[in-house]
């Protein structure tokens, strides 16, 4: 027993002496920002304010474009803003990031959040501690945070609705088979992806061809691509495949539009995707993803600095700001695709 607790003891300890090395670390990068400026730039400059963003996977291409909206937008403002995460080498949860950003004492924290108590707990010990937070993508409206930058989930919703019966009416002409449809959701659905799905569920139930609808989620673990894949490929080697499948988020479609070309199924799966990253722009120019959903991810990046900017100045801002969303098909693919090219 004596060795037992020992052993307890000393994990704490490791535990607690880790975290205080992390904090230290961010807490001196404050310093140096706060102080002197950002230390990559060419003409360091002093800024007014430091914040940081903890995103669900800053390595992703739709998160580094609002890191990029948010870092560029808040140099013209005179505020620094960092990618929390990428400045550690080892994968940190967003609890851990968000504890480590408290205990920093930054100047805001904008952070993708979800319906988790622990989360809730966490944005409301930095609202104690002084520090505005905003969220972003996914809300946690049980918390004290001072805005929600998001997106209309129940249009989106509407959009993914009116994408599918139409994709469900070629097919239903050619079989006259009832059509399976399924929306991939976090394995504890976020409520906007719930809103998302009741929406897409409520345009099926006004349209005619709803008796032959059959909408499904399906709960996926989207923290890592090997989890996305497995599951992917558990549902394309059932014996109900679906006709439709509709993603929310960028790392799903590029991991359906793989396995839709490695199953061979290609003309007969219909993807409805999210985000424009190339490979995703490219798999709508070879037919084999019909549309995607475009967040503007820069523009939401810019609100989130705006938020933070406007609580500072005048100790209030607007709860809630709402993000431009837009569909990319085979109509209008190319013009994307030039853009990207250019830029």
């Amino acid at each position: 027993m004596k060795g037992e607790g020992t052993f307890k003891k000393r994990f704490f300890v490791a535990v607690y002496a880790i975290i205080f090395i992390l904090t230290v670390l961010v807490a001196f990068r404050f310093i140096t920002i706060y102080f002197f400026g950002n230390p990559k730039a060419a003409n360091p400059v002093i800024y007014d304010k430091y914040y940081v963003m903890i995103s669900d996977n800053h390595q992703s291409g739709y998160w580094k474009s609002v890191y990029e909206g948010a870092c560029e937008y808040g140099m013209e403002k005179n505020v620094f803003v960092e990618d929390l995460a990428s400045s550690f080498s080892s994968e940190l949860s967003k609890e851990e990031l968000m504890r480590i950003a408290i205990a920093s004492r930054v100047d805001g924290i904008i952070v993708s959040a979800d319906d988790s108590e622990e989360l809730t707990e966490l944005i409301n010990e930095a609202n104690m501690q002084g520090i505005p937070v905003v969220t972003m993508y996914n809300d946690a409206p049980n918390s004290n945070r001072i805005s929600y930058v998001g997106v209309d989930n129940y249009n989106i919703g509407k959009e993914y609705g009116r994408q599918a019966v139409n994709v469900a009416r070629g097919i239903y002409a050619e079989t006259q088979e009832d059509i399976n449809v399924v929306v991939l959701v976090d394995q504890i659905p976020s409520s906007d992806q719930m809103m998302i799905y009741s929406s897409v569920q409520e345009t099926f139930e006004a349209d005619g061809l709803s008796s032959k609808l059959r909408l499904s989620m399906v709960k996926i673990d989207s923290t890592n691509a090997f989890s996305v894949e497995e599951t992917i490929r558990d549902l394309f080697i059932s014996d109900d495949i679906p006709a439709i499948i509709i993603c929310l988020s960028e790392l799903d479609t590029t991991c359906v539009y793989q396995a839709v070309i490695d199953y061979n199924k290609v003309g007969l799966i219909s993807i409805l995707g999210y985000y424009d990253s190339d490979s995703i722009l490219q798999g709508i120019s070879r037919n084999i993803i019909n549309s995607t959903i475009k967040i503007d991810a820069v523009q939401m990046g810019q609100y989130c600095v705006d938020a933070l900017v406007e609580y500072d100045n005048a100790g209030f801002t607007s709860q809630y700001f709402s993000v431009d969303f837009e569909v990319i098909n085979s109509y209008n693919v190319a013009t994307y695709m030039e853009e990207t090219n250019e830029n």
